[in-house]
């Protein structure tokens, strides 16, 4: 480098360096989301002499089921606060506190409205962060191609799933001293996620510093009437059930269930319908998104039972000693985090490497077999688990490694195509609108884990899997039309060597992912 060179830009694993600041962020919000979850079914259930709640498998399955959907479900208003009040980067730091506080109610012992407020919280503030903080990795790379995109998400999902360690420290102080200790261990780690935003927030160069499109005086006075009202109508639905005799834990998570499937098929005809000045090319990729959506919601319902039927059965079926140690059944939820780890560097550099070989329908398709070819290995080991002898820890190992290979086919690559597919005006809460097939497919879940009495049965998860399994199926035959309408059919990108970066290496080069 010569005096003249203007001097190289720092990088984090090759990718613009603002990426460190979200990664870290992000690591500990999701250490205070994972390490609570790891504990919150089996607190649930667990006798209040015991210092639970007291409630039973099934309907400890529908909360967390619901929760998750809620958490997720949240981040359409908080894509929509972002893009129209608050801009992402304030939205990040709003939802970061207000996550911080519910966890601080839920490590108060001794009475269960102080968890459920700590949920609500938690709902509130994971829906400002989350979309908000991956719209803002998306933008990262408007300048640059779409498989760099791809590999940027996944290492920003390899940070998800380094905070996702969490049950080590949050379960075995959860299990092993006191539920409520392992509350606010969560409450820390999203302190500690605060601080470090603040430090690196001058680095992400006005990133998402102000909302894309603000509320006028008059659409804001709209705003504040029509959540007014939703807050009153709920108020007066919940009275009302109470007179009646039907406000129970259970109709409860049954009507946010039929909300989080609802808000989605709302929001779909909001968007294609509406009158948005949506281009034709605009509503036939959302068309495309749509069938991607539902996808994902089937793979979601599969993959996050990790946190109820699948912990339970490590807590009931599984033998869980390792040299004559009793491990924790919360950790068995380290499982697939360890394996994102491991292999979400391998799986970024294939698709850098396979560029626009493989499209994203395909991905879907894969992750959708993989997910139920893991329930089917899960009906095998409740088929053992029920002539009354423990299975070995190694089952689960199987079905996690198979769900995190087809998590990596799906998720970070769903971030990146949600950032691609968006309609201009709909950016920040698009996003939010990905987050809600997971909305759908944890209610669902958690509903359908409640009605099979907590889902460890071998038929509950053999007929899972295949279902899984069949909607793969039927994905894969429309990959060549979908590709069609994404135009993502070869040779639609960057001819290789146009695509060159400033360095003189090719992005398709894997070890930049190294840098």
């Amino acid at each position: 480098m010569t005096s003249t060179d203007p001097p190289r830009e720092k990088t984090f694993f090759g990718h613009p360096r603002p990426l460190a600041t979200l990664f870290m962020t992000e690591v500990w919000e999701r250490f205070s989301f994972y390490g609570m979850r790891a504990i919150l079914a089996l607190f649930l259930s667990t006798a209040i002499i015991d210092g639970g709640l007291g409630l039973s498998t099934g309907t400890a399955a529908a909360v967390v089921g619901v929760y998750n959907a809620m958490v997720y479900l949240a981040a359409l208003p908080g894509g929509w606060l972002a893009d129209r009040v608050l801009g992402p980067q304030r939205a990040v730091l709003v939802g970061a506190v207000i996550i911080m506080l519910g966890h601080i109610s839920m490590a108060i012992p001794g009475w269960a409205g102080w968890v459920y407020l700590g949920l609500a919280l938690i709902v509130a503030g994971t829906g400002l962060l989350k979309p908000n903080i991956s719209t803002m990795v998306g933008h990262l790379y408007d300048n640059r191609d779409e498989s760099h995109r791809d590999a940027g998400f996944s290492i920003f999902y390899m940070g998800i799933n380094l905070g996702s360690l969490a049950p080590f420290v949050v379960g075995w102080l959860g299990q092993n001293v006191n539920y409520h200790l392992g509350f606010a261990c969560a409450a820390v780690g999203m302190f500690l996620g605060i601080v470090q935003y603040v430090a690196g927030a001058k680095g992400l160069r006005g990133i998402g510093a102000r909302p894309t499109h603000p509320l006028t005086p008059r659409e804001r006075a709209r705003a504040v009437r029509a959540v007014a009202l939703g807050v009153g109508g709920l108020l007066l639905v919940g009275v009302v059930a109470g007179l009646v005799g039907v406000l129970t834990l259970d109709a409860v998570t049954v009507f946010l269930t039929v909300v989080a499937v609802a808000v989605p098929v709302g929001y779909f005809c909001y968007i294609l319908l509406g009158d948005h000045g949506l281009t034709a090319d605009e509503r036939s990729r959302m068309k495309v998104y749509l069938a991607l959506f539902a996808a994902a919601a089937v793979f979601w319902m599969i993959f996050d039972q990790a946190a109820t039927t699948l912990t339970t059965f490590a807590a009931t079926s599984t033998d869980l000693n390792v040299f004559g140690w009793a491990m924790p059944s919360s950790w068995t939820q380290n499982i697939n985090p360890i394996c994102i780890i491991v292999f979400a560097p391998l799986f970024a550099a294939l698709w850098v490497r396979l560029g626009d070989r493989v499209s994203t329908p395909l991905k879907f398709a894969v992750a959708l077999a993989l997910a139920g070819l893991s329930f089917v290995a899960m009906a095998g080991a409740a088929s053992i688990a029920a002539t009354g002898v423990k299975v070995s820890v190694l089952w689960l190992v199987l079905v996690y490694l198979t769900q995190t290979f087809g998590e990596l086919c799906l998720s970070p690559v769903g971030l990146s195509v949600t950032t691609r597919l968006a309609p201009a005006m709909f950016g920040s809460q698009m996003m939010g609108v990905w987050f809600l097939a997971v909305s759908v497919g944890d209610s669902v879940g958690g509903q359908v884990a409640r009605l099979s009495e907590g889902g460890t049965s071998p038929a509950y998860f053999l007929w899972s899997g295949l279902f899984a399994i069949a909607v793969g199926g039927v994905l894969l035959c429309f990959v060549p039309r979908l590709r069609r309408v994404m135009n993502e059919h070869p040779g639609a990108g960057l001819h290789p060597e146009a695509a060159a970066d400033s360095d003189g290496r090719n992005p398709g080069d894997p070890g930049k992912l190294s840098e």
